[in-house]
């Protein structure tokens, strides 16, 4: 009875939290009112986007900041140990991610996902605040909903790495504008379902932040230099 009573709360704390990351953009409207702006530039676009990025951030900081302590301690004390599997892991992934790429590009011909082209107009907009932004801030929001809360609320090694993937692949590929883009989720999820692979081996959703912080900022940096 507890057992279950505890995966029900999981699961409400899931939805929760799913539905306060999709809303967070809302959170833009504080400083668009507070500084009663009008004229919205790519910069300025950047700017409300890590703006609202840090809140939320905060936010899930507070909510997990518990569970956060246990698995930084875990962390520390394995680093040693299972930093080379965290890194084999995103490899396979980021393998994974480049051959579907290759053939959905070869067969398809569609060129960069929708998702790569709105990154990569943020970047060319104000590239320091998207390294922040999008480097490190994003990593770790994504990794405290689509991994942390989905591994609470999914018992079960594969169904959580899968679903847990194939969640973060599909709302990668939210602003497709054809629904052959939608095909882009299978690269995303190659990515998403390595790096729920990390959590669930290393038990320290630290491990997993730090290889989409890696995967994130050296895709970046290769696109500002």
């Amino acid at each position: 009875m507890e057992k279950n009573k505890n995966l029900l709360k999981n699961i409400s704390k899931l939805i929760l939290i799913y539905l306060l990351f999709r809303a967070s953009t809302y959170l833009q409207l504080i400083p668009i009112w507070i500084f009663q702006l009008e004229k919205f530039t790519p910069q300025l676009e950047v700017l409300l986007s890590c703006f609202s990025n840090l809140i939320l951030l905060m936010i899930l900081f507070f909510i997990y900041r518990i569970d956060l302590r246990k698995e930084w301690k875990k962390f520390k004390d394995s680093f040693n140990i299972s930093i080379d599997r965290c890194f084999k892991y995103w490899l396979i992934g980021l393998t994974g991610m480049m051959i579907s790429n290759i053939l959905i590009n070869t067969i398809f011909r569609l060129g960069q996902a929708d998702n790569e082209q709105l990154v990569q107009g943020m970047i060319v907009a104000l590239p320091l605040v998207m390294l922040l932004n999008a480097g490190f801030i994003a990593p770790i929001i994504e990794e405290l909903v689509f991994r942390k809360a989905f591994k609470d609320a999914i018992p079960g090694k594969w169904k959580f790495i899968l679903i847990s993937g194939l969640v973060f692949g599909f709302m990668h590929v939210l602003a497709a504008t054809t629904w052959i883009d939608l095909i882009f989720i299978i690269p995303y999820s190659c990515l998403g379902i390595a790096f729920s692979y990390i959590y669930y081996d290393t038990n320290s959703v630290f491990f997993s932040i730090l290889a989409h912080i890696l995967h994130n900022t050296i895709l970046i940096l290769i696109s500002i230099f």
